[in-house]
């Protein structure tokens, strides 16, 4: 049973934030600017997502919660 009922789009929206980070972490990326301006709005929309006002979402280890689950995919192709 998960910790913190988080909402599909929020998922969606941080597991698309890691692909776009990591996108731009390599060296010389193409599309950069397109890529910064991607991170960007879906930092504003993770950011200001309505979840966080709730009581479920005001911890912040409800964030970390989130950044561990959706980053997994990412940990393990780099071990």
């Amino acid at each position: 049973m998960d910790r913190y009922p988080f909402p599909d789009d929020l998922i969606s929206a941080q597991r698309e934030w890691h692909a776009v980070y990591r996108a731009l972490a390599v060296p010389r990326p193409r599309r950069a600017t397109e890529l910064r301006r991607r991170l960007l709005l879906l930092s504003v929309r993770f950011e200001w997502h309505p979840f966080w006002s709730t009581p479920a979402g005001w911890s912040p280890a409800a964030r970390v919660e989130l950044r561990r689950m959706t980053a997994g995919d990412w940990q393990a192709d780099a071990a």
